[in-house]
């Protein structure tokens, strides 16, 4: 099986790429592409996993996610039936070699910037869901007319990044099908105990050598990345009002309630029940 790379099904006469992803879940294996991708959350909401760092995304959020950037979506798939994603797909040279080198487009170096690291816009969330709902049926002219308006939008936003840490070496297949199972397993099993013995079995690596690979790609040891899945996951279930807490720590993974309280603090800087009346 091999994740990386994830080649974007393209004609060699279109230079633009539109896709929508629409299914129970959004592509779950950990992948890359040299192309950028602009993305729009049209439903659906789950973690999603970019370099040393897990984030939520939702309903309404606009993503970018660099070029060759590792990356992988969980969709969670209690609260909705079906995604949908929209996302433009391109690169430096898509329309010319020299295209954004021009004068005009000086100003999208900052975007080229910004996207290595992914990021997620926090503000103009509604003028660019508007943009992109006209694409699906626009001509290839139209198309591009629309992508420099949400290129345009994009640079007057609020853009936060979705990472710190990026790991500069670009994957190969073998690295790519090893984080992926890695990833894929961290993500279906961390409501349950996972030991170093068993996830570095899943890598075919020994425990010492699996602590050094994961901390030079991630900057983070592999239990610092499973609590953050788990604190990801309790979020999403603090939002619902039913539920109590200590049954969303037992959840979300956590042995007791206590170490439960004492690490979502250190990651969100508030308790769980602070956390649940501010969203």
């Amino acid at each position: 099986m091999k994740v990386l790379p994830f080649k974007i099904p393209k004609s060699k006469q279109v230079s633009l790429i539109y896709q929508e992803d629409k299914g129970k879940i959004l592509y779950d294996k950990l992948h890359q592409h040299e192309e950028i991708q602009l993305c729009a959350i049209i439903e659906g909401e789950g973690s999603l996993v970019v370099g040393d760092s897990i984030n939520d995304y939702k309903s309404g959020d606009i993503l970018i996610i660099g070029s060759n950037l590792p990356h992988v979506f969980k969709s969670d798939t209690t609260k909705f039936e079906s995604t949908l994603m929209l996302s433009l797909f391109f690169t430096r040279t898509s329309f010319g070699e020299h295209f954004f080198e021009l004068g005009d487009f000086t100003e999208v170096e900052k975007l080229f910037k910004i996207s290595e690291a992914g990021a997620k816009v926090s503000e103009n969330q509604e003028q660019i869901l508007e943009l992109f709902s006209s694409i699906k049926n626009a001509s290839n002219l139209n198309r591009f007319i629309l992508f420099l308006k949400i290129i345009s939008e994009l640079l007057k936003a609020d853009i936060q990044p979705l990472s710190t840490f990026i790991y500069q070496r670009k994957y190969s297949d073998n690295e790519g099908k090893r984080m992926s199972n890695i990833m894929e397993y961290t993500m279906n099993n961390f409501h349950k105990e996972i030991d170093l013995e068993t996830i570095a079995n899943i890598s075919n690596m020994t425990p010492n050598a699996f602590c050094r690979y994961f901390k030079q790609r991630t900057n983070k040891t592999y239990f610092q990345f499973l609590i953050e899945v788990r604190i990801e996951n309790a979020c999403r279930l603090l939002k619902n009002q039913d539920i109590l807490i200590a049954e969303v720590s037992e959840k979300s993974g956590f042995k007791n309630i206590s170490n439960f309280n004492r690490k979502f603090k250190e990651n969100k800087g508030v308790t769980p029940s602070k956390y649940r009346i501010l969203s």
